[in-house]
């Protein structure tokens, strides 16, 4: 009879020590979340190289009794060090040839970042906490590394939550981005045909990091850990004597540090912070950003067009592409332009307003930063 009871008391044990008698409602959901993510990135290749890590460290961080070790690990002081490495790949990556061959594209990179802080002027008179404003602004710029990074500084309890909406806007710019270009675009502007881009010299593409690392660090200090890291990735790319370290940068390094970021950002996304009713404010805030940067900078571009000579006009077409949504949104004004004059290719300019946002993004996180941090 006691051997009955021992055994008894030795399965109880067990079961009690399973994650399944430890369940509750908000694991389940999160690790049907977690589960979600990775589906849409699978099935319908929504950003997977993001997203897949993510979705697989909402699972592991929402196991109960077994994420928490995972979630130590995983802290904000980590993501500080991943984000800056991420923008090295990038900067190794990238080609800035279009923004020095048309500095104009820069323009267009600088008013999309209008969404960030008109986002963050509702998120303060809405919720009146200036780091959750500032978290919540910052998805406006599309840029979900910039996003995370500033969060980390911030809320770090919401950097999950900021980052799937923003990997969200990312993978739905080709679904939010067209009817708001047909909206603000007349059809003799969609049919604008950009001045061919001039041929930019080797000299060019170097002096333009250490030019543009000077002129946007020295004004915006706080934005040296993403500037900084972009601009020598892009100098290791462009120098032409270190193309083994560029290749390192944008291949071997780039992809561990985003497998480990994307873990980090999905172990911290726990059930007591995604599921509360600021996330609905979050969500709801972060997608009219998104909104209000991709609608301001088409605005832009028809507003600088009156003052450009009819040769040198830019389709504003391309406006969309400054909210630094690479490549989707590029992509996106590629396809917009085709569309309505099959010979004509918008994806240099575009890329170039994109590159353009990356920076305004940066230089963004810079000045909340300076002002918050």
């Amino acid at each position: 009879m006691n051997s009955l009871l021992s055994i008894t008391d030795h399965l109880r044990t067990f079961w009690e020590m399973t994650a399944f008698a430890n369940f509750g409602v908000g694991h389940i959901v999160m690790l049907l979340v977690g589960l979600a993510l990775i589906f849409l990135a699978i099935r319908y290749e929504f950003q997977p190289l993001w997203l897949v890590p993510i979705g697989f460290g909402i699972l592991i961080g929402n196991v109960p009794l077994g994420g928490f070790e995972f979630l130590v690990f995983f802290t904000p002081a980590l993501i500080w060090i991943l984000v800056p490495i991420v923008f090295l790949g990038i900067g190794a990556l990238i080609d800035f040839s279009a923004l020095i061959a048309n500095p104009k594209l820069m323009l267009i990179g600088a008013a999309a970042q209008f969404g960030i802080f008109a986002a963050f002027i509702i998120a303060m008179v809405t919720i009146g906490d200036p780091y959750l404003a500032g978290s919540i602004g910052i998805i406006g710029g599309a840029n979900a590394p910039a996003a995370i990074f500033l969060t980390a500084n911030l809320t770090p309890q919401i950097i999950g939550t900021v980052a799937i909406i923003t990997y969200l806007c990312l993978a739905l710019a080709p679904v939010i981005q067209p009817p708001i270009m047909r909206i603000l675009t007349t059809d003799n502007e969609r049919v604008i045909r950009m001045k061919p881009l001039r041929i930019v010299s080797q000299t060019e593409k170097i002096l333009f990091p250490l030019v543009g690392l000077l002129l946007t660090v020295l004004l915006v200090p706080k934005a040296l850990p993403l500037l900084g890291m972009l601009f020598f990735g892009n100098l290791l790319k462009e120098s032409g004597v270190t193309r083994r370290l560029a290749e390192t940068a944008r291949g071997t390094i780039l992809d561990i540090v985003t497998v480990l970021l994307g873990l980090a950002v999905g172990v911290s996304l726990q059930a007591y912070a995604f599921l509360a009713m600021s996330t609905i404010w979050v969500l709801l805030i972060g997608a009219s950003a998104f909104v209000i940067a991709t609608c301001t900078a088409i605005l832009f571009v028809k507003v600088l067009n009156l003052f450009l000579k009819e040769n040198n006009k830019i389709n504003p077409l391309i406006g969309n592409a400054g909210v630094s949504a690479m490549p989707d949104a590029a992509r996106t004004s590629q396809a917009m332009g085709l569309e309505y004059d099959s010979t004509n290719y918008l994806l240099a300019y575009a890329k170039g307003a994109s590159v353009a946002g990356l920076i305004g993004a940066a230089v963004a996180v810079g000045i909340l930063l300076g002002f918050l941090g």
